[in-house]
């Protein structure tokens, strides 16, 4: 059987190139970075596609992937713990909507996936208050800022803009 290399359009057959750069994970110090592991945590629940249950809508109808994690595939049982992801993938090719749609607005669906996503974390104590807010920015914007608290402390206070043109704008500032 024949290895498979997966390579940039840029590299020739054979070339060597770095795959991936650990870098990014470095102090300039050259330690791990192990700081925003709160941040870090939100951001994966949010931004990792979550399964999406036999009753959801998914944004292709010729497309029957309904993503997921394989990892999350009976998590509870071996490590104890917990599906990751969002249901925000979902939302890909739909349009922003007010309340009077058949699904309701938009920004609610985004908030309940939000919402869902990060319910862990309030399970498992790692927060005990989670506010999020979701509004619409412009015609073809939508943000939402999400704050955690552990106790009286604040835990985390991101805000998001543009994870999807034409739906939700993001990535954490702050």
């Amino acid at each position: 059987m024949t290895d498979v290399r997966i390579a940039p359009k840029s590299v020739a057959p054979g070339q060597p190139f770095q795959a991936v750069d650990f870098n990014l994970l470095l102090t300039p110090a050259g330690q791990l970075d192990t700081s925003d592991e709160m941040a870090t945590a939100v951001v994966v629940a949010l931004m990792t596609d979550a399964l999406a249950g036999p009753d959801d809508e998914l944004p292709d109808s010729r497309d029957t992937d309904r993503r997921g994690w394989w990892g999350d595939v009976d998590a509870k049982e071996i490590w104890d713990g917990w599906p990751i992801g969002s249901k925000l993938w979902l939302l890909s090719r739909t349009t922003i909507t007010g309340v009077a749609a058949r699904k309701g607005a938009t920004t609610v669906q985004i908030e309940d996936y939000i919402r869902e996503a990060l319910q862990p974390f309030l399970d498992r104590r790692i927060a005990s208050r989670l506010d999020v807010t979701v509004v619409r920015a412009g015609v073809e914007r939508i943000e939402a800022r999400i704050v955690m608290y552990r106790g009286d402390e604040l835990l985390l206070d991101l805000r998001f803009s543009d994870l999807w043109a034409g739906i939700v704008v993001s990535a954490p500032t702050g």
